[in-house]
């Protein structure tokens, strides 16, 4: 599985990379701390709904830790999706300790 550091993934937003992010996390943690521009799509609706992600584009998937975002991108890829999908290594609480850290830890 492909997976990405937080200041890889900032890298290359800053740079105006066309990446796709997907946040598997629930509603009330994604209501608590989020990144900019991430679509939320819960680990138990992934594959139900991922009509939603757009399987031409750079896609990084994101939990809390790194965990449900790599059970998320093995149940794409056991329902066929093509794209390319990576995992945030340490998810949103490695965003927040090196990148953004005005994102609370919970």
């Amino acid at each position: 599985m492909k997976a990405i550091t937080a200041k890889e993934l900032a890298e290359k937003i800053e740079a105006g990379e066309d990446v796709q992010l997907i946040d598997v996390r629930e509603p009330d943690e994604n209501a608590f701390a989020k990144i900019d521009g991430a679509k939320l799509i819960p680990l138990g609706q992934v594959v139900a709904r991922m009509n939603e992600i757009d399987p031409s584009r750079d896609t990084v998937v994101h939990c809390k830790g790194g965990v449900r975002s790599a059970k998320a991108i093995e149940a794409l890829q056991a329902a066929g999706f093509q794209g390319d999908l990576t995992n945030l290594t340490g998810g949103i609480t490695a965003w927040s300790n090196d990148v953004d850290p005005s994102i609370p830890k919970y």
